[in-house]
């Protein structure tokens, strides 16, 4: 029982307490088992670097991030100064600029960072939440591996971007972006219509680009078909040309406002006129989609598995936390059968995540992280088989952990009632609409499981479905990887991507199905293997 205290002396200083002293990888003893499973001889150095590495992230990272989330300093147009001069300024909170120059010169990307350093040092990095830095990380890689895919390009402006973002310039780390959507098209890359121009051994561009994500960076990718040409090509595009960024004279283009996002809200995304800017050709100009989408994009969606499962290990953590100190009804949250389930189920569900992100980046990276656009190449048939069940498998991983993380959230919110919701009381709201934003980027579930589909009739010829089934799965319980192979086989006959219909949608449904069953297996093998048991 309780009686009336007018001097009511509840607080959350214990909670806050735990929360806020949280190292995310020295206090948190299954990523570091999963690290040291996967990373093999590279562990005991590796290990000692995360663990200077981590409080940066976890302590002053971390509250950088929250502040540069108050509504009050969401980046904002400056389209003239003071002298009616054109410069279209995007104008970002000064800890903004000081997160990114921090965490882009860690130097991520430098021939001078093992691809596991790397890997592990984003995850860490994506617990924050900072899209408006963890998104530029992501295109700036698409960059370098694109640039790096066509060495013999022979443009010596390219030679300079790709060590201005890989290794940096005077301790000046280059940032990259990706501007492929249009308003007519979104994620369909061929029927853009801006126009590529030659200009001499480059090429300058006309028209729009209608969804432009990390404005603020140094060069971006952009999609575009060369005049007369129907087949789009890809091209890096700097933001100034060399002595201009300082008096603030764009490269040709202008900017016409910034988006107004339900989420990454501190990431600057806008609509963009063209008007001659300089781009340089990277490979053929009738392989851009290819190029694009198998290479810059791809990379892209490796990273948005890692940023769900960054995003979930932080939620079911907090949420977890929360349980353990609140008292209600008698009790702790956690001693409810029924919340206790849902946390439980929280902590499974990133573990498998984060388990199953692991085991794909190791095969990429057995694969020596080269990845090929298209399904052909002149590699031996094996290779090529590995290939594309990575190939595959980053879709997989796209769509299912994108939009399992919204739900992870939104239960892990649940948990703190109403507290869940209020902004100055946790990230996790904020983490919230980033996680809804993030399920859309680099194609929506329905795009993606479409090309999924599409690939596996394309390859059909060379690797029989059965083995896809049973290479990818490796391990599973053969029942498992039989029952699978028979469900594959059967919904390669059937009407996936026939026009609308009642036949149609009933595989179109079982498809989809079969998609996130097939890889949550998958990830949790990898969880398995890893010896971890939910």
């Amino acid at each position: 029982m309780s009686f009336p205290d007018r001097n009511n002396p509840y607080n959350f200083d214990v909670f806050l307490a735990q929360r806020d002293n949280f190292d995310f990888y020295r206090d948190d003893p299954f990523l570091q088992r999963i690290v040291q499973n996967y990373v093999g001889d590279e562990w005991e150095q590796l290990h000692e670097k995360l663990l200077a590495f981590s409080p940066k992230v976890s302590f002053r990272w971390r509250d950088m991030a929250d502040g540069i989330a108050r509504p009050e300093v969401h980046p904002h147009m400056l389209h003239y100064d003071a002298h009616n001069h054109r410069i279209d300024r995007i104008v970002r909170p000064l800890e903004t600029s000081v997160l990114e120059k921090e965490i882009f010169s860690e130097g991520l990307f430098s021939s001078r960072t093992t691809p596991w350093e790397s890997f592990v040092k984003r995850l860490l990095i994506h617990q924050i939440g900072e899209f408006g830095v963890t998104c530029p990380l992501a295109c700036t890689e698409g960059l370098i591996a694109l640039v790096e895919h066509y060495p013999n390009h022979g443009i010596p402006e390219l030679d300079r971007i790709l060590r201005h973002c890989k290794e940096g310039i005077n301790g000046d780390f280059g940032i990259g972006a990706q501007f492929m959507s249009e308003i007519q098209g979104g994620s369909d890359i061929p029927s853009n219509l801006l126009e590529a121009v030659p200009d001499g051994k480059n090429y300058r561009l006309y028209g729009n680009k209608f969804f432009c994500s990390a404005m603020h960076a140094d060069y971006a990718v952009v999609t575009a078909k060369v005049t007369g040409s129907e087949k789009v090509g890809t091209f890096v595009v700097p933001a100034w040309l060399p002595g201009d960024k300082e008096k603030e004279r764009r490269n040709g283009y202008t900017i016409n406002r910034l988006k107004w996002k339900m989420g990454t809200c501190e990431l600057p995304t806008a609509e963009v006129d063209y008007d001659g800017a300089v781009a340089y050709a990277v490979g053929p100009t009738d392989k851009g989609v290819a190029n694009a989408v198998g290479i810059v994009l791809t990379l892209s969606r490796i990273a948005v598995g890692i940023s769900s499962g960054a995003a979930m290990l932080r939620a079911a953590r907090e949420a977890r936390l929360y349980s353990d100190f609140r008292d209600v009804f008698g009790g702790k949250i956690s001693q409810f059968p029924l919340a206790a389930r849902q946390v439980k189920a929280l902590e499974d569900t990133s573990q498998r995540t984060i388990a199953g992100a692991f085991k794909l980046y190791d095969t990429y990276i057995k694969l020596g992280r080269k990845l090929v656009p298209g399904l052909k190449s002149d590699e031996p048939l094996e290779i090529l088989k590995q290939r594309f069940i990575l190939r595959e498998l980053i879709l997989m991983q796209k769509i299912t952990t994108a939009y399992e993380a919204v739900d992870v959230i939104r239960t892990a919110l649940s948990i703190f009632g109403g507290h869940g919701v209020m902004e100055e009381f946790s990230s996790l709201p904020r983490l919230f609409r980033d996680a809804m934003v993030n399920e859309l980027w680099e194609g929506p579930r329905n795009v993606l499981l479409t090309q999924i589909y599409r690939d596996l009739q394309r390859a059909d010829q060379w690797f029989d479905p059965n083995e896809f089934v049973r290479n990818t799965l490796n391990g599973v319980a053969q029942e498992k990887v039989e029952r699978f192979s028979a469900a594959l086989k059967s919904l390669l006959a059937r009407p996936v991507l026939a026009g609308v219909n009642a036949d149609s949608l009933e595989a179109a449904g079982e498809w989809e199905e079969f998609c996130d069953d097939f890889f949550k297996t998958y990830q949790a093998q990898a969880l398995a293997e890893a010896g971890e048991d939910n």
